[in-house]
């Protein structure tokens, strides 16, 4: 048999990296590689007691069909913790998705025709790359510096892009580069949305993992059209299984997302959705993600204090102020994918991310993404530092 795939087959292909990553997963190599949270850290007993209480709840509710938008008690709690973030809203403005990853879809699929623009941040977000890629879309890039997106960059792409449909940003601790788009840009933002009649992607699942700096309004709470789609997950602050993240946006664009969300799925598991309503219920979130603030902010340090020890010093990382990664820039000409293949994998034993591909149209190849988050503070010091004796042997023979 040779089958005739549709025309969107053509830009779903599997990750670059995805190899190299496979390779990193041996129990013998230190990775660095996945955006993972600390295992060590989930909070399995009081997990273990909700879901034994969920799959007793009365008639066998926690295990039937569910409404596609979400558990109403579920919805009502996640608007509670929009509120209490500065971005006040009810359960009727939240759906409830299998995961923030399947917003990225649902809104890409939403809003994009083949050959239309979706401007990202350069780089961006692996991951959402993936999810909108069969929506054929075409991209338009903004680079960035310490403050996130620049907006006067953006404002110049805007005005030469008139298919542009949809703005796509990682506002806090962004993935890959680890740098917040700072206030003065979130407003910037949302005036040329607002200005071009553009529909802006707000994902933020690392948004409460703050180490230092103030807090800074979602762009969901400066929208003062309608026209910010935000994304929130539990998957970074609560466990990655769960699959339990939302969407909260004006209900002519949540009815849609959920038009095609029972299409896709017809729901998010009642089960699990059960289990987070009863965990947030019983236990205070906040106080979880203060542990887990806590313990990245101290491998955030290791890292940053081993790469500054180890690395060649001409190795820029940036200095996140929260989430999970930091990103490297190696001088020019230097390839972190075929390092990674032919030094860091068989003789440091170590692995990361190598950048090209979070750049949608000009990979740069001397990048690279490190997640502290993962791995203890003890693999961080062995780990960099291996990696740096094979940046200096390799560098300096």
């Amino acid at each position: 048999m040779t089958p005739e795939f549709a025309q969107r087959m053509a830009g779903v292909r599997p990750s670059a990296i995805g190899e190299l990553l496979a390779l990193g997963a041996e129990p013998s190599i230190i990775s660095f590689g996945g955006g993972y949270p600390d295992a060590a850290l989930f909070p399995t007993d009081r997990l273990e007691a909700v879901f034994r209480d969920a799959i007793r709840t009365p008639g066998g509710a926690a295990l039937q069909y569910a409404p596609s938008d979400g558990l109403p008690r579920l919805r009502m709690q996640i608007a509670a913790l929009m509120t209490a973030d500065g971005t006040p809203c009810t359960g009727d403005d939240v759906l409830i998705l299998q995961g923030a990853q399947q917003g990225l879809d649902l809104a890409a699929r939403m809003l994009v025709d083949p050959g239309d623009v979706i401007v990202t941040e350069d780089p961006t977000f692996l991951g959402a790359l993936i999810a909108f890629e069969a929506s054929q879309p075409a991209y338009a890039v903004v680079p960035m510096d310490a403050e996130g997106m620049q907006t006067d960059r953006l404002a110049e792409v805007l005005a030469r892009t008139p298919r542009a449909r949809m703005i796509y940003t990682v506002p806090d601790f962004q993935n890959p580069t680890g740098v917040t788009l700072s206030l003065a840009r979130r407003h910037a933002l949302i005036a040329l949305a607002n200005r071009h009649d553009l529909i802006v992607l707000e994902d933020t699942p690392y948004r409460h993992i703050r180490f230092s700096g103030a807090p800074l309004p979602t762009l969901k709470s400066l929208d003062t059209e309608g026209r910010v789609i935000h994304l929130g997950s539990l998957s970074k602050v609560l466990v990655p299984a769960l699959r339990i993240g939302w969407a909260v946006a004006a209900p002519a664009l949540l009815a849609r997302m959920g038009l095609l969300k029972v299409a896709a799925d017809t729901q998010t598991s009642t089960l699990n959705m059960t289990a987070a309503s009863l965990f947030l219920d019983r236990h205070d979130l906040m106080s979880h993600v203060a542990g887990l603030r806590a313990a990245y902010a101290r491998k955030r340090d290791a890292m940053l204090v081993a790469i500054r020890r180890h690395f060649p010093q001409d190795i820029h990382v940036t200095e996140p102020e929260g989430g999970l990664f930091t990103w490297a820039t190696f001088a020019p000409g230097f390839d972190a994918t075929a390092f990674m293949r032919d030094v860091a994998l068989p003789q440091a034993r170590v692995a990361y991310v190598p950048g090209a591909s979070f750049f949608p149209q000009s990979p740069r190849p001397n990048h690279a993404r490190f997640n502290f988050s993962a791995r203890s503070e003890a693999d961080i010091h062995t780990g960099i530092a291996a990696l740096g004796r094979a940046l200096h042997a390799h560098r300096f023979p």
